[in-house]
């Protein structure tokens, strides 16, 4: 029986407990403390601005710690650092303006160079968790019925959709801990053992 179909919050708290463990298995220099910064400092700095946005520093950690956990490609790296900074701030601000909208955020992020749906949704998750997971080839596998993992926007409104709904009903059972669907997708992605555990997606 796959994460997916299991219903007890007990199955699903252990298995988001083992994410930092899982992260540490990758081997991959540098992973576990982009890591650990994304999820515990990132959500923070962003909260803390009036509005709230993202530099183009912290979004260019962001495409690194995407694609450390998947591919790395420098081309997109290289082309989140061309973006201005100020073109960084006022599209994070219009996009962060426009939650909870489930595909507008998404769109307008994708409008940055080197940006597309997967890092708009690592920023996304930062800001609103129980509406945007981070989108992982290795979680949308995983999820019955997506069809072949295909990087687009559409894809991405399916996956979110279907990470809402089983959060949403994991919900009903759990007493303990709320869960977002962002938290579904780490879960799964913890799961499967990332790219340690798939070399093809490496």
């Amino acid at each position: 029986m796959t994460l997916w179909q299991k219903t007890t919050c007990a199955n699903w708290h252990a298995t988001f407990e083992a994410y930092p463990v899982i992260v540490r298995a990758q081997q991959v220099n540098g992973l576990a403390e982009l890591d650990a910064w994304y999820r515990t400092k990132l959500t923070e700095l962003i909260a803390a601005r009036s509005p709230a946005y993202i530099t183009r520093n912290e979004l260019e950690r962001v495409t690194r710690w995407k694609m450390k956990r998947g591919v790395w490609r420098e081309r997109n790296r290289l082309l989140v650092l061309s973006n201005e900074t100020a073109l960084v701030k006022q599209t994070s601000i219009e996009a962060f303006a426009a939650i909870p909208d489930p595909r507008k955020p998404v769109d307008i992020l994708s409008r940055l160079a080197g940006v597309g749906p997967a890092t708009s949704s690592a920023v996304l998750a930062c800001v609103s968790p129980s509406l945007y997971p981070f989108f992982d080839e290795l979680v949308a596998e995983q999820i019955p019925h997506l069809g072949k993992v295909a990087f687009t926007a559409t894809y991405y409104q399916h996956y979110a959709a279907k990470l809402r709904e089983r959060a949403e009903r994991l919900n009903d059972v759990c007493q303990h801990r709320v869960w977002t669907a962002h938290a579904l997708s780490q879960a799964l992605w913890t799961a499967s053992g990332g790219k340690a555990a798939h070399p093809e997606v490496g």
